[in-house]
């Protein structure tokens, strides 16, 4: 399956926003970034921005040496690395941070979007259906988010860094199918409060979105057709969100204009109570 639902008639269209130089000067961080999902929506935004690299982890090895030339054709090989990452296995994490520090400096932001979702009701989940969503998903976020706070804490300056998580509003509210990924999201969202506790007294702000309907490619291969379009219906303008509309709530997070946040998690939705 290859379509996507179509919006409403009438819904509203976005439009794409400008830069506005929020994330000048800085290093990221984006976890499974390849393809065209919230992750490479993220990195390419980010320099936009006029981030001063980014860098970008995912398993699959094509589409992340893709992103990775495309970033690097359109805003400059200096400025993108790539690097293969599971967030399963902490000596990828690691790789993957020491690569941003060795090349660029320091580590500014890192933002977790890895997450695996998938279907299955709960009567007939598996032990390791259950385990492979929660330790991509919920200990994955873990393994980064600690692995960037032994960096970030060591860094010099009042400004020490900024981490952003990808939760999901299945976190807050209940969905058929989703045991596994809703109790993984909510566990995100229960370690962004706790994590951004322990790395106020570090100078580092931890925080993470919460979408409702972003479109991309994987969602459409695991999702039925009657369940995309039941899930568009539910949002107000119609429609679902575009990567790039997530990605702009991230490079929010990220930058200066939320210095005052930590340990809170934003809906990126338009859901109707």
């Amino acid at each position: 399956m290859t379509d996507t639902p179509e919006p409403r008639s009438g819904a509203l269209a976005p439009s794409y926003v400008p830069a506005h130089g929020l994330l000048t000067g800085r290093t990221v961080v984006v976890t499974a970034a390849a393809g065209s999902g919230i992750g490479g929506a993220t990195a390419r935004r980010v320099l936009e921005e006029g981030a001063e690299a980014v860098v970008v982890g995912d398993t699959h090895e094509r589409r992340l040496r893709e992103t990775e030339e495309s970033l690097a054709g359109e805003f400059g090989a200096e400025r993108v690395s790539a690097l293969r990452c599971d967030v399963t296995r902490e000596e990828e994490v690691t790789a993957l941070l020491d690569l941003c520090v060795r090349r660029y400096g320091r580590l500014d932001v890192l933002v977790n979007n890895a997450g695996l979702g998938g279907t299955a009701d709960l009567v007939d989940m598996t032990d390791d259906q259950w385990s492979r969503v929660l330790d991509v998903t919920l200990n994955g976020t873990f393994r980064c988010t600690r692995a960037a706070l032994r960096v970030m804490r060591e860094q010099p300056g009042p400004r020490r860094g900024v981490i952003v998580n990808n939760a999901s509003v299945v976190g807050w509210r209940a969905q058929r199918g989703q045991a596994h990924y809703a109790a993984a999201k909510a566990g995100v969202m229960a370690l962004t409060r706790c994590a951004a506790a322990e790395a106020a007294e570090y100078g580092v702000r931890v925080n993470a979105v919460s979408p409702s309907l972003a479109m991309h490619p994987h969602l459409v291969k695991v999702t039925t057709p009657e369940l995309l379009a039941e899930l568009t219906a539910k949002e107000a303008f119609g429609r679902y969100a575009e990567p790039w509309e997530v990605a702009n709530v991230i490079v929010f997070l990220a930058g200066d204009y939320a210095s005052y946040m930590t340990g809170e998690t934003v809906a990126v939705s338009s859901q109707r109570a």
